[in-house]
């Protein structure tokens, strides 16, 4: 069959049906025919790209002239046709894949408080590789023994490499990948130092401490696998410097932290624009249910809405609205306004809200709705003062809850004291100096006209529906129809908070309390703190809520100093 004419528009099919050319022999025709019936189904772009190869076969110059006819021809004007689908034909092999990886693959060089503070630290390098000197393994087996923090991640990462190794076999040198266990984010390999590593001590450094002997071998691996970036991550910031002193690139565990900045915290309350009535105009939709009016409302201010948090709408010559968003649904939203604990009329066991913030604390803690609240503010905000007059009212007059539960993490300013003689509950008693403080000024407020004896019961009274506990017997409780106070949460790490979270169980409403310009757990900072964290997480969900407190009410002097010092 004699060859067909070249087409007149771009990416076009070969056509067999059109006249021949010039004829040709039958037996070139019958070597072309199977070629030319598989290119009808092929793009032109496809049939292009083994044009190089169909070069340098000259025993097959049907295939060269297939290629050089389907080339428009340099006269005919690219058509503006939509090019039909073809039909489903194999993918040209002369294509580029695109890779998974963006740029060379690091070796990062894991300190051993890396792993006494997160042992899941292993599997957060994405597709980088991780090398563990033997320097460090020993200083975790130094670590693994007690009942600290520290010494149970200790053990979880020693059961973690463990599992590792076992499912990698006997040979360790080639590496372990790290996705042998599970765990399909991290897809690189874990190395050990499996041999006698040709390792310089820098200058000037002891040679029997452990953290220089890490920087030495970060030295030999750098000079070894150069170009590639080889980097130390240590929690240790002198470990740090001296790195960065050697030339050798250092970073810090950052993975922990929810947050990269505090101030980008979740405040819980959003000002409404000066604007906002005159943009919902006719769509707006009003009604009332009780004591509360609720308005639904459409916009793209909606967007930055969440389930529970507050919204206020202050003006000069207009009267404000404070409300809560109850609902989101598409791009309306459904507010419901507050009830105004600042009127003396709706006093909490005495306690009426000095400030807008405190009002919104006050409608999350008295909203059996609530399960969770935690509340955020510097010294003399009023939290620890809220937290036990809404529970008081909701124990003792509503009888909602059945008790009290107070706890706080035991973490001193100073030098520690020693160890404390007594019960639970009387070792507990120096560290919660606030609640004795608030309780007093509470028992005087009720109590304030029945003299002596009435101060009296009614001491006697709310003392025996609080109870302080210690964190450290939390572990497998479960507390049904309890309200229960965490203070000082600022110093509790993320895996501290969920353990307590935990041990609510039905009826049960959790109050954390905390000021993260406060805190006094060594390593955390207000980016991984477990309050940080667990406002982070609660946000938005129907039955939590958050607001942070930002005037203070105990005193002018404590105002002043809480702002210069």
């Amino acid at each position: 069959m004699p060859l067909p004419p070249a087409p007149t528009k771009r990416a076009s099919r070969v056509d067999l049906t059109a006249k021949p050319v010039a004829p040709s022999k039958r037996k070139t025709a019958a070597r072309v025919q199977p070629e030319a019936e598989a290119a009808l189904n092929t793009p032109v772009a496809a049939v292009r790209a083994p044009a190089s190869r169909a070069k340098a076969r000259p025993a097959k110059p049907a295939v060269s002239s297939i290629v050089m006819a389907a080339k428009p021809t340099p006269q005919a004007a690219p058509a503006p046709q939509v090019v039909p689908t073809p039909a489903p034909a194999p993918k040209s092999k002369a294509k580029a894949q695109p890779s998974k990886k963006k740029g060379p693959t690091k070796l990062f060089v894991l300190d051993t408080n890396v792993l006494l503070h997160d042992p899941t630290a292993l599997f957060r390098f994405q597709e980088h590789d991780i090398y563990l000197p033997m320097v460090v393994l020993e200083e975790l087996d130094a670590h693994k023994k007690g009942m600290t923090e520290v010494a149970r991640n200790g053990r979880q990462t020693s059961r973690l490499l463990d599992a590792l190794v076992a499912a990698a076999g006997d040979d360790l040198k080639g590496g372990v990948p790290l996705s042998a266990t599970g765990n399909a984010q991290a897809s690189g390999s874990l190395y050990f130092q499996t041999g006698l590593m040709h390792v310089e001590q820098p200058q000037g450094l002891p040679d029997g401490k452990a953290d220089n002997q890490i920087l030495g071998v970060v030295a030999a691996l750098a000079t070894l696998h150069a170009p590639r970036d080889v980097i130390l991550v240590s929690k240790d910031i002198n470990m740090r410097v001296k790195a960065r002193a050697l030339g050798l690139a250092a970073e810090d565990y950052e993975n922990d932290k929810v947050l990269a900045d505090g101030d980008l915290l979740y405040a819980g309350a959003l000002a409404l624009p000066l604007d906002f009535w005159t943009k919902q105009g006719k769509s707006l939709e009003s009604w009332q249910s009780g004591s509360h009016t609720f308005y639904r409302v459409r916009g793209a201010i909606t967007e930055r809405f969440l389930v529970n948090q507050f919204v206020y709408f202050e003006a000069p010559g207009e009267p404000p609205m404070y409300a809560r968003v109850t609902e989101l649904r598409g791009d309306s939203a459904v507010l419901k306004t507050l009830k105004d604990y600042t009127h003396p009329k709706n006093a909490i066991w005495g306690v009426t809200a000095r400030n807008r913030e405190q009002n919104f604390a006050l409608n999350l803690l008295m909203d059996p709705d609530v399960d969770f609240v935690t509340l955020a503010g510097t010294a003399g905000t009023g939290k620890t003062l809220m937290a036990l007059a809404a529970g008081l009212t909701q124990v003792l007059d509503d009888r909602r809850y059945t008790e009290i539960i107070m706890t706080r993490a035991t973490v001193s300013v100073g030098e520690d004291i020693g160890f404390l003689p007594g019960t639970e509950e009387e070792k507990m008693g120096p560290w919660m100096g606030a609640l004795d403080d608030n309780l007093e000024f509470l028992a005087k407020g009720d109590a304030g006209g029945a003299g002596e004896w009435g101060r009296a019961s009614t001491n006697d009274l709310i003392r025996s529906r609080i109870k302080i506990k210690s964190m450290n017997f939390m572990r497998g409780r479960t507390f049904m129809n309890k309200w229960i106070i965490l203070d000082e949460a600022q110093n509790l790490t993320p895996k501290q908070m969920k353990t307590l979270i935990t041990r609510a169980g039905p009826g049960t409403k959790i109050i954390c309390m905390g000021n993260l310009a406060q805190i006094d757990t060594p390593y955390l900072t207000e980016g991984s703190s477990g309050l940080t964290y667990a406002v982070d997480r609660f946000k938005g969900w129907p039955y939590g809520g958050h607001i942070t407190l930002a005037r203070g009410e105990r005193s002018r002097l404590a105002d002043y100093a809480s702002e210069v010092l």
